[in-house]
């Protein structure tokens, strides 16, 4: 999302795109266009899953202002709570059948310079995609093939990691915290499960529970009382205690839950179905309330800080689209290069 709380990120990959190291930065072309977007300003950062970079736009005009390289196949990211940095797990495979070791770093990006500043080695730990920061900025950085969430307590001066935790999950996928850092939630896509793990103390043992089959993505309430997972071969989203993870509430959705979100301010949830194509609104009680159709496969959904609009990823199309939350209807559209993933706005 917009905040150091809600945007995503993940990269992947331990090769670097073919003769250019991280860091680089590819000269900024006119791509880009917008419908109107109404007074939506600044800059969208964009994680580029297949361009194996990290790009910034102008959201006035859609123009590409720069274009930084970095390993191969980018996926989560999370931004610091001054706007300085953001954070990027190295995946390196494109998706998440795809065989391969993958990569085993956090790209650190100096947003004010637009410049690649060094990798968090977190070797052996490798297929690095869910991330996610707290409050203080501590970063946990989640290895999908080990299982484990790594725990990085000064990222803006780290090269490695403070400590790690076992998350009781198998193929562990995405992670969300809460605001202190004192709770992680781990989704396992091939255990099925979600974790509860306490990130500061590796001998406390993980609360699992089964919410569904594939379950890939979860959300934490602005109280953080509730955990909303999304279960995709189930068509489900599923409401869970997230003190307890005991399932509170259960709805049939009509296709693939591929990304579940709370929206900022509002008790409501916003889901990405890649099946229908389509962004759909629910209350607390997973009801639907709205929903609207791309032509393109909606992905990651970051939001503006301050206006009720977000900005949804359209991967097989290189597109962003910038959505009005309270008419519910797209406002603008950005080009992007190849599979935009995760955006965040600064």
């Amino acid at each position: 999302m917009v905040t150091r709380r809600t945007v995503l990120g993940a990269m992947g990959g331990g090769l670097l795109t073919a003769g250019v190291a991280p860091g680089m930065a590819a000269a900024a072309t006119p791509s880009g266009g917008r419908s109107d977007s109404g007074s939506v300003a600044g800059t969208l950062v964009v994680v580029e899953k297949s361009g194996h970079a990290v790009a910034f736009h102008d959201v006035s005009d859609g123009s590409l202002l720069d274009r930084v390289e970095l390993g191969e196949y980018p996926h989560e990211m999370v931004i610091d709570s001054a706007g300085a940095y953001a954070y990027i797990g190295h995946y390196g495979v494109r998706m998440s059948n795809d065989v391969g070791v993958g990569g085993t770093s956090v790209f650190v990006i100096d947003l004010a310079a637009r410049e690649f500043v060094r990798r968090i080695e977190l070797s052996p730990f490798n297929r690095i995609h869910g991330i996610a920061i707290d409050d203080r900025d501590r970063v946990y950085a989640l290895s999908e093939e080990k299982g484990v969430l790594l725990r990085i307590d000064d990222p803006k001066n780290a090269e490695k990691p403070s400590a790690a935790v076992q998350t009781g999950g198998i193929k562990t996928h995405m992670v969300v915290t809460n605001r202190e850092g004192t709770r992680a939630y781990v989704t396992g896509l091939l255990s099925h499960t979600v974790s509860l793990v306490d990130p500061h103390d590796a001998a406390a043992a993980p609360l699992v529970a089964s919410p569904g089959r594939l379950p890939e993505s979860c959300a934490l309430s602005a109280d953080e009382r509730h955990l909303y997972v999304g279960a995709r071969e189930d068509k489900a989203l599923v409401l869970l205690d997230a003190r307890t993870l005991e399932e509170k509430k259960r709805a049939r959705v009509p296709g693939d839950p591929l990304r579940v979100y709370a929206m900022p301010g509002r008790d409501k949830l916003l889901t990405t179905d890649i099946e229908n194509r389509t962004v759909t609104r629910y209350d607390s009680d997973l009801r639907e309330e709205r929903s609207i159709a791309f032509d393109g496969t909606p992905a990651g959904i970051s939001f503006h800080p301050s206006e009720p609009k977000a900005f949804i990823t359209l991967l097989d199309i290189d597109e962003v689209a910038i959505l009005d939350l309270e008419t519910f209807s797209r406002v603008g559209t950005i080009s992007t290069g190849s599979e935009p993933d995760v955006t965040a706005l600064i």
